[in-house]
């Protein structure tokens, strides 16, 4: 079995062949990410077995979906019922049906409005032609849409300032092109109102607005954090290493790690979402790490005095085992995301782990090859950055008791913290003002409607059974019910399309405003009313075909998920008190879908993260070949997350998708520090045969500078991914960032103290200061 000498040696000795294998290689595998593609979809954040997924396709596969495009006009006026507004809805409405993939636009002005003559019932739009309006008519068009349940915080709000126009699509999922397509179009008609009526604001959001805000961030995020990640790292290598040759190789391989990932990305067909496309981001700043623990220990060995070469042999022979750990601990946090529910971070635990292990092999073969052909003068000086460390580990041991019971109490105290985080999640909120999906949906929020849904699919109890009057007044208890719920804008249900058609058949008498008594009664009006719809205005979004259930659809304000989870608890209370067993069904829609993803994923993560925190625990005994090191090893390891989340508690208080999976995350990350000091303290227990405080000091000396700096560049890389405009991103980073931080502390103030007790009565009173390093 060939040493880390005789591995440092081969590398040394083939350094050109293997420049120019892994130049080849990168070419190679960089060469797929042409065939990287962004995905549109909300739904990707759903595995296929999702339930509250399955329950959201079943009821859109009943009925038509409702993927939708919404226009909200705001007149600076203030007032829509005017001749020139109602024309700009009416324009924007004929225009809206040339939508790519649309099946449906619904606005006050194409409203079915219907009222009788004589025995008749006449089922017209509610504004024809604006440009003939009278001022009564325009007063009586605005009595009937604000006082008509279908329109009222749906179309038109109830101070009549704000109208809606949706426009409902069915994208085949046959391209990634569907979604930019319709938004391209959504663009072009809201800045044609915009510019035929200037006195008109107009405002975008909807299903498909939010799908390809998916893809401008990702999109973004590449755009910017990629580049400026980079010119960080740049100058930290640079400030740190004073060296050129160092700062350029170093460039170089997390370079190749970052496109040998994505390259291979795209080979194997993973499509990326805002989440795993972080990845580069993530990839480049761990694949730093490897670098700067061979460079500073070449350094050093260059400082005492070696020739380049016998350096590069030397930092080899002692980091090529804590790198592979590292690498090998980090790729198993990585992976263990695939226990996640939501497949956008499985890709990014994928994605990270392939460039993880492209970064591992670049590092030991690329790196020290390069190095032993660049220029590299050092001249034999004293570090200050190892005097600091020194006078860390003495101050660690002088003060060892006060450290180690100063950080148990902190971190018992964080811990206890954790309880105070909140599970909230809102999927609009996943993107910040710079969006503009954000900011006009938070405008047709608070002016108009909610974009936040819960639909159920009500069965009556047989075909042709949505008739019955029993079955009707129990869908208007329902709806009467949901509309005293506070967070509740609308609630569309049948049961008004009902009330209405019976009080029109029955001369327009407002008495008759109630369920039909009768079901044939109610089955003619039914009828009569479906036939005399206009195509694309149907009855087919609300009623299924065999008429033996109807669509029930709840419009809320911008609920916490506790709020939203709380309301549905509620809801099928309600149900099963006062419904058929045909009508007790769960509620179906996006609102639910996210309300209760990142419940599963931190679920389906504690497991990710016990069966990774097992697997590296069993590799670290092995490696160090010390059962009471690696379970002392479990400490710093685990820590870091757990105090996180509790500082995040008392700062913040609120968690969601983004935070799930940073347990994982981190453990794969902050492992690295806690095996480059425990494999530096045995090697000197071992080797050099220091008692404890020795040892401790001998991996300060030899490691700290390393620690600190990789995790100065840790912390700056996902510190980085906080300024992502896309919630998901900024918070994992933000998160990941403070269990480094707490990392570093620990293995810096709370492992040495723990290895020192643990060792008491084994150890002598210390090296001094000429005895310290060997």
């Amino acid at each position: 079995m060939i040493t880390p000498e005789q591995f440092g040696r081969m590398v040394v000795r083939l350094r050109w062949p293997i420049i120019l294998a892994s130049v080849i290689m990168v070419f190679a595998t960089a060469s797929g990410g042409r065939l990287l593609e962004f995905t549109t979809d909300y739904r990707v954040f759903f595995s296929a077995d999702n339930p509250q997924l399955v329950a959201f396709e079943t009821l859109q596969n009943t009925y038509a979906k409702n993927d939708n495009v919404l226009f909200a006009l705001a007149p600076r006026d203030g007032k829509v019922f005017t001749t020139s507004t109602l024309a700009a809805v009416k324009e924007l409405t004929n225009a809206a049906w040339q939508t790519p993939y649309s099946l449906r636009v619904d606005s006050i002005t194409n409203y079915q409005y219907t009222r009788a003559e004589e025995d008749d019932l006449i089922v017209e739009d509610l504004v024809a032609d604006p440009a003939g309006l009278s001022e009564d008519d325009l007063l009586r068009i605005q009595r009937v849409a604000v006082s008509e349940p279908l329109l009222v915080n749906r179309l038109i709000s109830p101070k009549s300032h704000v109208t809606g126009v949706n426009v409902t699509i069915n994208l085949p999922g046959e391209s990634l092109g569907e979604v930019p397509e319709v938004v391209a179009f959504a663009r072009g008609l809201a800045n044609d109102i915009r510019t035929k009526y200037p006195g008109i604001d107009v405002y975008l959001s909807g299903i498909v607005m939010m799908n390809n805000s998916f893809t401008e961030a990702s999109q973004g995020d590449m755009a910017t954090l990629i580049p400026a990640m980079y010119g960080i790292i740049i100058v930290i290598m640079a400030l740190l290493l004073r060296s050129v040759s160092g700062t350029v190789a170093t460039v170089l391989v997390i370079g190749f790690s970052v496109l040998t990932a994505m390259g291979l990305t795209g080979w194997i067909g993973i499509k990326l979402t805002p989440a795993s496309a972080t990845s580069p981001t993530i990839i480049l700043t761990l694949a730093v790490a490897h670098s700067i623990h061979i460079l500073i220990s070449m350094f050093h060995a260059m400082h005492a005095g070696m020739d380049k070469h016998a350096a590069i042999i030397e930092s080899m022979r002692i980091n090529l085992q804590p790198v592979l750990l590292t690498s090998l601990t980090t790729a198993i946090g990585f992976l263990s995301m695939n226990f996640s529910d939501a497949p956008p971070f499985r890709d990014l635990g994928n994605i990270v782990t392939i460039g993880v292990i492209a970064g591992f092999v670049y590092s030991i073969l690329f790196l020290p090859a390069l190095m032993a052909v660049l220029p590299v003068r050092v001249k034999p000086r004293k570090e200050e950055h190892r005097l600091l460390m020194d006078r860390l580990a003495d101050f660690v041991v002088a003060r060892q008791s006060l450290l180690f019971w100063g950080m148990l109490v902190l971190i018992v105290v964080l811990c206890a913290s954790i309880t105070r985080n909140e599970l909230n999640d809102q999927f609009v909120n996943y993107f910040d003002d710079r969006y503009e999906f954000r900011t006009d949906t938070d405008f047709i929020s608070e002016n108009l409607t909610g974009i936040y849904l819960i639909e159920y699919s009500l069965g009556a109890g047989g075909e042709g059974s949505v008739s019955e009057p029993e079955y009707l007044n129990r869908v208007e208890a329902f709806a009467d019910w949901y509309r005293q719920q506070p967070g509740v804008l609308h609630v569309n249900t049948i049961t008004d399309v009902m009330k209405r058609l019976n009080k029109n058949m029955n001369g327009d008498d407002p008495a008759f405003y109630k369920i039909p008594g009768e079901r044939e009664l109610a089955a003619q009006y039914l009828l009569l009313y479906e036939l005399s719809l206009p195509f694309g205005l149907d009855l087919n979004n609300q009623i299924n075909v065999a008429k033996s259930a109807t669509r029930f659809t709840v419009t809320m304000e911008s609920l916490t998920t506790k709020q939203t989870m709380a309301l549905e608890a509620r809801v099928q209370e309600w149900l099963s008190r006062n419904a058929p067993e045909s009508m007790r069904v769960n509620g179906a829609s996006p609102t639910i879908m996210f309300t209760h993803i990142a419940k599963r994923n931190i679920t389906s993560m504690l497991t990710g993260t016990t069966i990774a925190l097992v697997i590296i625990s069993l590799i670290l005994i092995f490696a160090v070949r010390s059962l009471k090191t690696g379970v002392v090893s479990l400490v710093p390891n685990l820590v870091p997350a757990a105090m996180a989340f509790g500082l995040w508690g008392l700062l913040v208080g609120k968690v969601g998708l983004a935070t799930s999976v940073i347990s994982s995350i981190s453990l794969g990350i902050v492992v690295d520090d806690t095996v480059h000091f425990l494999t530096k303290y045995l090697r000197a227990r071992r080797e050099h045969g220091h008692d404890a405080v020795q040892a401790v000091r001998y991996a300060f000396h030899t490691v700290g500078t390393a620690l600190w700096v990789t995790s100065l560049i840790l912390v700056a890389g996902f510190l980085m991914l906080s300024f992502s405009g896309f919630a998901v991103n900024g918070q994992m980073g933000l998160l990941t960032a403070i269990a480094i931080a707490f990392a570093l502390l620990a293995d810096f103030l709370f492992l040495p103290p723990l290895l020192m007790r643990l060792e008491r009565g084994k150890q002598g009173a210390g090296a001094t200061a000429q005895e310290r390093i060997s």
